[in-house]
């Protein structure tokens, strides 16, 4: 196949990886380093190599801690009690498949169901949902952050010798 091909796949999974950091139905992280491995792959490791490739996958592990942990540092930093903290984990796990609203949604749901059970009282337990969904929004920005880093240090061992 010619190498130009190649470049369209692989500049089509770093884009549609983008995407996907955002839209759970995709695995945006992941898209996004296979993206880059094939880019590597095409011209065999000379522009970036093995070293560049550690680091990059280094920067997708924390995009994916960064998705799981937000939420929850967000419940815990408004005093979220432990079930409010299970329960916004199980929402974000669950939210999943239920696409974007599902993602969004349910992780204030569990944290709310959580501080529930443990506390009782439903103002207490929506102040926990609102600390978990502004630390998914953190968590946001902080992943699209990420991202940008890996295309950056990706265009820097591509393109600087």
């Amino acid at each position: 196949m010619d190498p130009v091909w190649w470049w369209v796949l692989a500049i089509a999974l770093i884009v549609v990886g983008v995407v996907g950091t955002f839209l759970p139905i995709l695995p945006g992280v992941i898209l996004i380093f296979g993206g880059m491995l094939l880019g590597a792959w095409i011209d065999d490791f000379q522009r970036v190599g093995w070293i560049t490739l550690v680091v990059l996958g280094a920067l997708a592990l924390l995009v994916l801690l960064v998705d799981i942990v937000s939420g929850l540092l967000g419940a815990k930093r408004v005093g979220a009690s432990r079930l409010a903290i299970i329960g916004a984990a199980i929402g974000t796990i669950v939210g999943l498949a239920f696409g974007i609203v599902g993602v969004i949604v349910a992780p204030f749901v569990g944290a709310v169901i959580g501080e529930i059970l443990q506390r009782g009282r439903l103002a207490p337990a929506a102040r926990v949902g609102f600390g978990t969904w502004i630390g998914m929004m953190i968590g946001a920005v902080a992943k699209l952050a990420l991202v940008l880093a890996m295309i950056g240090v990706f265009l820097v061992s591509y393109f600087v010798d």
